[in-house]
């Protein structure tokens, strides 16, 4: 089953946690010092935010999936559509450890499909050279979700 993914980036943590919290009426799932993260079943939905965003504002969304055939099928999907994609597979990102592409839309809005492996104490590593090897890093890439919406963007621009 696909779980919706919203990723924001905010300017005030804490505060953003407690607006958050009090409009889910639900805590986070996980808090780090620059990320939370809440799991919501009604409706089902994985929001996270995070303060490593240049502005603050929607950065992506996506599918998060249950099963390994599920993430296939989304990559399968948007081959078929012929959109630009960036596969990173096996990665770790926003403190989970998972298996994920990346497509664009056409106003240029990144869309993540993933699927978490695992849980891990770091946000993320540097980002993966060989699937971007001609999208040129945007300033600030050095962690995966940074790929997000600038790089998945000029490197959708080149393919399509």
């Amino acid at each position: 089953m696909k779980r919706f993914h919203v990723h924001l980036h905010v300017n005030d943590l804490h505060q953003s946690i407690a607006f958050y919290s009090k409009l889910f009426a639900a805590e986070p799932a996980r808090i780090e010092n620059d990320y939370a993260k809440w799991m919501l079943d009604d409706p089902r939905l994985n929001f996270a935010i995070s303060t490593r965003g240049a502005a603050p504002g929607v950065d992506h969304l996506g599918f998060q999936v249950d099963e390994a055939a599920e993430l296939v099928d989304l990559k399968e999907r948007a081959q078929a559509a012929d959109l630009a994609l960036i596969d990173e597979g096996p990665t770790t990102c926003c403190y989970a450890r998972s298996d994920k592409h990346w497509i664009t839309d056409p106003q240029g809005v990144a869309w993540e499909h993933f699927q978490t492996l695992g849980s891990v104490p770091v946000f993320g590593k540097p980002a993966p050279t060989p699937a971007l090897a001609s999208a040129p890093a945007p300033a600030g890439a050095a962690m995966c979700c940074a790929l997000s919406n600038t790089t998945v963007r000029q490197a959708a621009k080149r393919c399509c």
